[in-house]
């Protein structure tokens, strides 16, 4: 059985609520059946998880019916796989970006089989959305030692660091795009890394990877694809709204 993807490059707005949200909660009541989804939401702990989660729950529930349940991992522990049989969505949310990395390094290569087996979609929002990829883009803002993106958004690294992320999304991703100036570092890793192929994901935007091959955008922002380009540039394309890519390098 296979399972459905949604990406979020992060953001609060409400009025983008229904369009990030909304297919993600559908193929959750879908997998519940009769019965109404309980939601994951997965967030790291540093303290103030319960917090983090009660700006979550509202948005869920406002935009469908649906039981969110927080899945908090303090600091330096692991996420249990076994939390998947009770839930019919996985939203893996924001926050430290190599936190969450380190939160599901223990089971990379298991995860992604068991949203299949479960037909449990998998939604990730901001740090989510990025350690989604094969090879997640966690943080950094320097690029052999020149600045590519604000020091703001390094996730408290110095250098642009690649680690391997979960695999579920054949392309490696950035957040907060345009409003954090993130951009130039996923631009920056690909070419580093030899990736085929990124996608940087503005606020309030979202990107779902469909089961045809294709990454379709919705939201108020927009997705910037980034493939290999000759002499070692880049091709970078901006999708917004109804608008769809293919997914591969």
């Amino acid at each position: 059985m296979s399972f459905r993807t949604f990406l979020i490059g992060g953001g609060w707005d409400a009025a983008a609520a229904t369009a990030v949200y909304g297919p993600f909660l559908r193929a959750a009541a879908d997998t519940a059946g009769d019965g109404v989804p309980r939601i994951g939401c997965v967030i790291v702990d540093e303290g103030d998880g319960a917090g983090q989660f009660a700006r979550y729950e509202p948005v869920l529930r406002k935009v469908a019916d649906c039981v969110p349940v927080p899945l908090l991992v303090p600091l330096g522990e692991r996420f249990d796989v076994g939390l998947l049989r009770d839930v019919q969505g996985l939203l893996v949310c924001g926050g430290l970006t190599p936190a969450y990395q380190e939160v599901f390094s223990d089971c990379l290569d298991r995860l992604p089989g068991l949203l299949a087996e479960y037909g449990i979609p998998y939604a990730g929002f901001s740090a989510g959305a990025a350690v989604a990829a094969r090879d997640a883009v966690v943080g950094g803002w320097l690029d052999d030692g020149v600045a590519v993106c604000p020091e703001d958004s390094a996730e408290d690294l110095e250098e642009v660091e690649v680690r391997a992320g979960l695999g579920i999304v054949p392309f490696a991703v950035d957040v907060h795009a345009a409003q954090w100036g993130n951009l130039p570092r996923l631009i920056a890793a690909a070419a580093r890394h030899g990736l085929a192929h990124g996608v940087a994901l503005d606020e309030n935007t979202m990107a779902e990877v469909t089961a045809d091959g294709r990454v379709r955008v919705a939201g108020l922002g927009r997705a910037h694809s980034v493939r290999p380009g000759a002499d070692g540039g880049a091709l970078v394309r901006a999708y917004g709204d109804g608008e769809e890519f293919a997914a591969a390098g």
